[in-house]
């Protein structure tokens, strides 16, 4: 009988890793995408250019950008190769502490209750806030470009590759 069961468990097993082997295998490549308090870590070991896409639930076209653009492999590679990608959902209720500060969202509770982070990283002046909204930085974490708009696959291309 414990020979059996041996044998079972043995067989179960094989099954298990090498459908786990398959999934692997076949899974798409996605963005590795960090938080804000992760960036930091990642940027005081190594200096690279910072993709910052904020988005929200409601929007539509960041939901298109996120099934269509970033699920690309090659933006998938040109991201997780040469840059840190933040994603952040801008009516997050989280407290963020980023370069020794801390951020909240002031407008949780009203009318279109944005964070402030992308408020300061994304706001424009005399201007509403809008999205999709995503900001580059250089390696010294300096805003370089904005973009407030839906970009396609090769316009996220043109943009991110040197």
């Amino acid at each position: 009988m414990a020979r059996r069961l041996s044998l079972l468990f043995a067989i179960l097993m094989g099954v298990v890793i090498h459908s786990a082997n398959l999934t692997a295998q076949t899974a798409e490549p996605a963005v590795r995408w960090l938080d804000f308090p992760a960036l930091e870590l990642a940027l005081a070991e190594e200096a690279r250019p910072v993709l910052v896409d904020f988005y929200a639930d409601w929007c539509a076209a960041c939901l298109r950008m996120d099934k269509r653009a970033y699920r690309d492999p090659r933006v998938v590679r040109l991201l997780n190769e040469r840059y840190y990608a933040v994603r952040m959902n801008v009516e997050s209720p989280d407290t963020i502490v980023f370069g020794g500060r801390m951020y909240v969202n002031e407008r949780l509770g009203r009318v279109n209750p944005v964070h402030q982070i992308p408020l300061l990283l994304a706001g424009r002046q005399d201007k509403p806030f809008s999205l999709p909204a995503i900001v580059l930085f250089d390696d010294e974490f300096t805003a370089t470009d904005r973009y407030f708009q839906y970009l396609s696959t090769d316009q996220l291309l043109k943009i991110l590759s040197p």
